[in-house]
């Protein structure tokens, strides 16, 4: 059985009847029912930057768990985005090197402010076949043949699981960055569980020297919870500097809350968490392929994530999600053309009876044209750190056309921008915008 040393503490405080003469204000007095457990960085309760306590015996039980260096991010993968990029940066620089990044072109949109925020060089990846906004495949053929032109990134950035479930052949990508000698840094926000999977389909499992974990999206933990893991294979450098990177963009104001949720689920994950979710993944599993029976077009290959390709069974994502919402069911993500469902072992059995007895009982209609716009490549006038730290004015998406955008027009979910912060709109992409829905955008002043 795993210890939880930041839940014991925050618990055996709580109960303590200790007078609080410490930040946070509400004392430990409850207006909403977890003040009690709500602490700050009082003696005893480590500092998460510099731990050497309560917080480093936790992050160590996670390491355990993860086979890798883990560090604690309560602002979640976005701030592990940041600090992944600015220890690449670090060491490019460290090696004499300006830092260059080659990122597959589904991103999101923390990745461009890591750039502004950076200034590394940055390239996209588009994918040679077949893609969306939200979907992107990087094939090792085609980065073999990038790299080999010469001029080696410091970094190849990709992001697996993407939004609709796809998963890349990540072993294959980390093959060839290693022979180029270039790192590979992977957003798996989408996919920690993978870890506990049997293979293991975990970056950090499969060559990866840097990736991102958002707890919370798919183990059992609250909003906010991430993890920052390095590969126990990438050069020292990158554990010894992690602490140093997440807090150049991180509060200093920790929530204790999220970490008694990171630390308690490192108990949940070490108590049969491999069985558990082994025999959820085979009844999900089940039920994709009843639906596909019925009709249903799924993609992507992620166990726990069920994208819907709606308009071959004659709707469009965002009315099929009106149709769940009315019977109390709530999607991740919808919009013209997907939906998708995330589901967790806390879903349970009955949960995916549920969702299947509401998809079965929605009648096929005739398939609609697929109408969504082709992946369209703008125009680079300047950088992303150009761009977002210009001037810059809100305008309606038909008074932008020739416009440089300045900050990227899209919400999140999905958070994966149409147009890159730095270049020009085109008019394909004004048509992106308005099937998409987005009616201004932020566009540098001329």
């Amino acid at each position: 059985m795993m210890n939880t040393p930041v839940c014991d503490f925050c618990r055996e405080y709580a109960q303590s009847g200790a007078l609080r003469l410490h930040m946070p204000g509400h004392k430990g007095v409850s207006l909403t029912g977890f003040e009690p457990l709500d602490l700050t960085e009082i003696d005893g309760a480590d500092s998460l930057f510099e731990a050497d306590g309560i917080l480093r015996e936790s992050e160590e039980n996670a390491s355990r768990l993860f086979g890798a260096h883990t560090f604690y991010s309560t602002e979640g993968s976005s701030l592990c985005i940041r600090a992944m990029l600015q220890l690449a940066c670090q060491y490019a620089r460290s090696k004499g090197r300006r830092p260059r990044v080659l990122a597959g072109r589904n991103a999101h949109k923390t990745f461009l402010s890591a750039a502004a925020l950076l200034d590394f060089e940055l390239e996209w990846l588009y994918p040679d076949r077949g893609a969306s906004y939200l979907s992107c495949p990087v094939e090792a053929d085609q980065l073999e043949r990038l790299l080999a032109e010469g001029n080696a990134p410091t970094a190849v950035y990709i992001t697996s699981p993407d939004y609709l479930g796809g998963i890349a052949d990540l072993s294959a990508l980390a093959e060839v960055c290693h022979r180029y000698g270039v790192l590979l840094l992977v957003d798996n926000a989408h996919g920690a569980y993978l870890k506990f999977l049997r293979p293991s389909r975990h970056p950090m499992d499969l060559g990866a020297d840097l990736c991102c974990d958002s707890a919370h999206k798919t183990l059992p933990a609250v909003t906010g919870s991430a993890y920052l893991h390095i590969s126990r294979q990438a050069p020292a450098f990158f554990a010894e500097q992690a602490k140093n990177a997440l807090a150049l963009f991180a509060s200093t104001s920790p929530s204790y809350l999220i970490l008694q949720s990171l630390d308690a689920v490192n108990g949940y994950l070490a108590a049969g968490y491999e069985a558990r979710l082994a025999a959820f993944a085979a009844q999900v599993d089940g039920l994709k392929c009843r639906l596909r029976e019925a009709g249903y077009s799924l993609l992507g290959e992620e166990p726990l994530k069920i994208t819907l390709k709606t308009r071959p069974y004659g709707y469009e994502g965002i009315e099929l999600a009106a149709l769940l919402a009315e019977q109390n069911l709530f999607c991740e993500f919808c919009d013209r053309d997907y939906l998708v469902l995330m589901v967790t072992p806390e879903t349970a059995e009955a949960g995916l009876k549920r969702l299947e007895d509401v998809l079965a009982a929605i009648p096929r209609k005739p398939a609609l044209p697929d109408l969504a716009p082709a992946f369209c490549r703008c125009e680079r006038v300047c950088s992303p750190r150009e761009a977002m730290l210009a001037a810059c004015e809100n305008l309606p998406v038909e008074q932008c056309a020739g416009r440089i955008l300045a900050s990227p027009s899209v919400g999140c979910p999905p958070a994966v921008p149409i147009v890159i912060c730095g270049e020009r709109i085109t008019a394909q992409a004004l048509e992106a915008f308005a099937y998409y829905g987005i009616s201004g955008c932020t566009v540098m002043v001329e």
